[in-house]
């Protein structure tokens, strides 16, 4: 990267370079070795219990040795953006000012790809930090249609994901939660354009959007916990290798022990040359 270069722009080299321009201005998260420690054990106790408030956290992190202070786990849950699941008042969803998209996929008969997608965040911890980590998965086949880490919880990098998904197919629904990032008039405005229906999930119901929250427990316990990453290159390079394994190599119980890449292909056919693609690809 090359800030006084005279013809690529810093957005033009981050295009290149398959970054999101946030990447550029990436500092260290300014939180303590104490504060990401217990980020981490938060973030792992929050898969395992999705339903816990920073109260129930608090009496478990107690359990565990940690007596800290309630109001320090919320403002910790609050820059991890994790917030319990339960069911919430119908006032709070006019509250928060934008417009309210119906929950589409309740009962509704998944048949096919690209019939559903989904968008969702999650927290990614470092040694020396923490990212956030977003990623549009089709329903489906369970396959990743694209991701992208971000330093900062802004929309662009959600955007940039869309973008991207959306050179490769269309589907004809997107689902998302409520976060501030999907309910942007960039993001849905985009969706809309295209004539892909809108879908939220009911504000608080994360379950609504369960295959993103089986995503991102699959994804830590088998790449990010495991490789504890020391800085942003090392992990975006271990997401890198780990999901092109997920997509086309793992197989998923759920899938008949197919791998998402099959499903998403549909006839043999296509399996047969997705595999000789990935095997070129790897030569």
């Amino acid at each position: 990267m090359d800030s006084a270069h005279t013809e690529l722009s810093i957005s033009r080299q981050c295009e290149l370079l398959g970054l999101a321009r946030s990447t550029w201005y990436y500092e260290a998260a300014s939180e303590t070795a104490e504060n990401l420690r217990l980020m981490r054990l938060i973030d792992e106790q929050y898969l395992r219990t999705p339903f816990f408030g920073s109260r129930r956290m608090a009496v478990w992190l107690a359990n565990q040795g940690w007596a800290i202070n309630r109001k320090r786990i919320q403002r910790l849950m609050r820059t991890m953006g994790l917030e319990a699941i339960y069911p919430k008042p119908r006032t709070t969803v006019h509250a928060s000012g934008h417009k309210v998209y119906p929950y589409l996929l309740r009962n509704l008969e998944i048949t096919k790809p690209n019939q559903v997608w989904s968008a969702d965040i999650t927290y990614v911890p470092l040694q020396f930090g923490f990212m956030y980590l977003v990623a549009i998965l089709d329903w489906y086949s369970r396959y990743v249609m694209t991701w992208r880490l971000s330093n900062s919880l802004d929309e662009m990098f959600c955007l940039e994901a869309l973008e991207e998904a959306l050179t490769l197919c269309q589907p004809e629904i997107f689902n998302t939660d409520q976060g501030v990032q999907f309910t942007g008039r960039a993001f849905v405005g985009r969706l809309e354009y295209a004539g892909i229906a809108v879908s939220m999930d009911g504000r608080g119901r994360a379950l609504d959007n369960v295959f993103v929250e089986r995503l991102w427990r699959t994804v830590k316990y088998e790449e990010i916990y495991l490789k504890a990453y020391r800085g942003v290159a090392e992990c975006r390079q271990g997401l890198e290798n780990y999901f092109p394994f997920y997509n086309r190599d793992r197989p998923h119980q759920a899938l008949d022990y197919r791998t998402p890449w099959e499903v998403y292909q549909g006839s043999g056919k296509a399996r047969i040359a997705g595999k000789k693609r990935l095997l070129a690809g790897a030569s």
